[in-house]
């Protein structure tokens, strides 16, 4: 109980400073404006009543502006004079009693003097009173003020412990992290799976600033820059930390989107400041991920017409890496999976000389990736990692360490004592399908229609050449489907027609199951008309595989066309285009249909089994349809279809 007190206890915040020096000030304001003695303010005129009746015994001026007046004994016992008799805990006030302030000190004096002379006042003092509390409490404001505005500003630029970048005046600095021998980086090579060619390129890199006479007595030069391009989660920035691992010379790096601030002229001077670092260290890296972030084309939707501070920052940018005075021992290492949208002067050689991709791992490599990933892990004996690698293709480097981490979570969740195959499955299942929802209310009637619709899949998927061979029938709902089907497709280099052919058709199975047992068809396939229907237009638009367009295709690698307000083909051209895709789309799925009318009863059969089972395998398949007339050597799962 004590821990738990301890860890949920209230946390030291910078507020409460300020609460405490606040309630001090209203603690002092009180206290200075009623002090213990409590003196209360008369005019000069109820003075000269008190004095010239004989109450006042004492009087002390300070500074000629203010006097400060003490009653006798007779006249603290008078009614009159009873709030001022006594202090704020009851005790005898020993004054002063009353306070006044004086328009002329000389005639006051003269009137003291006269009054002492005719025994009305036992004695009198003029002082020079130094009021500290009234300049401090005068001067306090302005010092909260500057004090709040310090801390704010600190605040809004990185706090106290953001390196040169922390302070508000030094916004323009670089906030590159340095990576140096002194830093502890634990990333190496070894832990970076895969990717051989790109581990080439960047190891030799690292080598060139290690060792530069290797290369330079051949008369090469060291490249100015490398860009690591590829899709999220194949391990370009894990590259580039392995690259701080085993370089030994200092390591930058930052983000594209820490150049980018609301300050014109800052990204600008952030460069600079990072560029003038790297050389004052040279040889260096500088590794800038997401570098799309300010690397983009210049003058794209640019609507406003004004100044653009990112234009103004990969200028610089662009200048430091490849013009007058550039520094030829530092290289820059970039990062982004948007390569299409980067600016051409940013891409041309002298600057990024080398331009790596880091594509999905093949078969092969994720089975070094799983090894990597397994490593932390407490798994069974003999767990096969080859089959391992067989249920993710399509999977990048950040997909199967999900996978495992997923796989510990679910044998932890089953209080298993490691983690075994099945573990590993189930992960999958989940990553690519979602969370079984077993307490989904489904009617009987919508289980029967979801039963068919994936037997159908199943059916048609079986009785086609090149569909990819099926593993698993669920009408368990998942994620945001009601039901999934599993298939282990092949990894091909290149697709021919008839393949994406018989693709499309098993993915039409589905709803063309509902048509032919219920006459009728459903919403059940939103995301196989999704699907079907970008295949179509990748066959029409991008491929070519069109007989009536012809060889021709309508994709721009470059990505220009993103900011192209119009086609490129004319309005005949767009109709055509929706005629041929509807008549890909339609056509296969009369195919389908015919098949599934072929084989109702064992379509009936399959819907009835899953009914009862909710989850079939290959194995129920071969019972009812006998092996598969085009088997192949493959097992296992891997994609999603619904």
């Amino acid at each position: 109980m004590s821990d738990n007190k301890k860890s949920g206890g209230l946390k030291f915040s910078p507020w409460w400073i300020s609460g405490a020096v606040i309630f001090m000030l209203v603690l002092l304001n009180i206290f200075n404006s009623t002090s213990l003695q409590d003196p209360t303010k008369i005019s000069s005129s109820k003075f000269d009543e008190l004095l010239n009746s004989g109450q006042i015994e004492k009087v002390v001026v300070f500074n000629k502006t203010q006097a400060e007046a003490f009653l006798t004994a007779a006249a603290q016992d008078d009614k009159a004079n009873k709030k001022v008799a006594k202090d704020l805990f009851g005790n005898k006030n020993k004054g002063p009693h009353y306070v006044f302030e004086i328009a002329d000190a000389q005639n006051f004096e003269n009137k003291l003097i006269k009054a002492k002379t005719e025994l009305k006042l036992k004695d009198y003092d003029f002082k020079i009173k130094d009021d500290w509390s009234g300049i401090f409490f005068q001067v306090l404001p302005f010092l909260l003020i500057i004090g709040v505005w310090l801390y704010l500003m600190r605040r809004m630029s990185g706090g106290a412990g953001g390196g040169a970048g922390g302070q508000i005046f030094n916004i323009g600095k670089s906030r590159a992290k340095l990576f140096d021998e002194k830093s502890e980086v634990k990333t190496t090579f070894k832990d970076v799976a895969g990717l051989e060619g790109a581990k080439e390129e960047v190891q030799e890199i690292v080598e060139f600033l290690k060792n530069p006479e290797k290369y330079t007595v051949l008369g090469g030069k060291i490249p100015k820059g490398a860009l690591l391009v590829g899709p999220p989660g194949t391990g370009k920035t894990l590259l580039a930390k392995a690259v701080a691992g085993e370089a030994k010379v200092p390591f930058f790096s930052l983000s594209g989107s820490d150049f980018v601030e609301m300050f014109v002229g800052v990204g600008a001077s952030r460069v600079r400041d990072l560029f003038k670092q790297a050389k004052e260290k040279s040889p260096s890296i500088i590794f800038i991920d997401e570098i799309d972030a300010v690397g983009r084309a210049r003058g794209k939707n640019n609507m406003s017409g004004g100044n653009d501070e990112r234009e103004n920052t990969l200028n610089q940018l662009l200048t430091e890496m490849d013009g007058f005075g550039t520094d030829t021992h530092v290289i820059v290492i970039a990062a982004t999976n948007r390569a299409d949208v980067l600016d051409k002067a940013l891409m041309r050689a002298g600057r990024f000389d080398r331009q790596i991709y880091v594509d999905l791992p093949d078969i092969r490599e994720r089975k070094e990736i799983f090894e990597v990933h397994l490593a932390p892990l407490k798994k069974v004996e003999g767990l096969d990692t080859d089959f391992l690698a067989k249920q993710t293709p399509g999977f990048s480097g950040a997909d199967i360490a999900n996978v495992c981490n997923e796989a510990a979570l679910i044998a932890a969740r089953n209080n298993k004592t490691a983690v075994d195959k099945q573990d590993f499955l189930d992960a999958v299942d989940r990553i690519v399908g979602g969370l079984e929802k077993k307490n989904k209310i489904v009617t009987p009637a919508e289980k029967r229609a979801i039963a068919v619709h994936e037997a159908g899949h199943a059916t048609v998927s079986w009785m086609l050449e090149h569909a990819a061979p099926l593993i698993k029938v669920t009408i368990v709902p998942r994620g945001q489907s009601l039901g999934a089907a599993w298939y282990l497709p092949e990894e091909r280099l290149i697709v021919r027609p008839d393949q994406m052919l018989d693709e499309m058709c098993a993915t039409m199975g589905g709803r063309a199951a509902e048509k032919v047992v219920f006459d009728t068809i459903s919403t059940g396939a939103l995301s196989d008309l999704e699907k079907v229907t970008k295949q179509a237009r990748a066959m029409v638009t991008i491929y070519g595989l069109n007989e009536k367009l012809g060889n021709i295709t309508y994709y721009d690698s470059s990505g220009q066309s993103e900011y192209s307000f119009s086609k490129p083909y004319s309005e005949d051209t767009a109709i055509t285009i929706d005629k041929e895709i509807s008549l890909l789309i339609e056509g296969q799925y009369e195919r389908a249909i015919q098949i599934l009318q072929e084989n109702k009863d064992k379509l009936l059969e399959l819907a009835d089994i899953l009914i009862d089972k909710e989850v079939i395998f290959k194995d129920d398949l071969e019972t009812i349809f006998g092996k598969r007339p085009y088997h192949k050597d493959s097992e296992d799962l891997a994609d999603l279809s619904v």
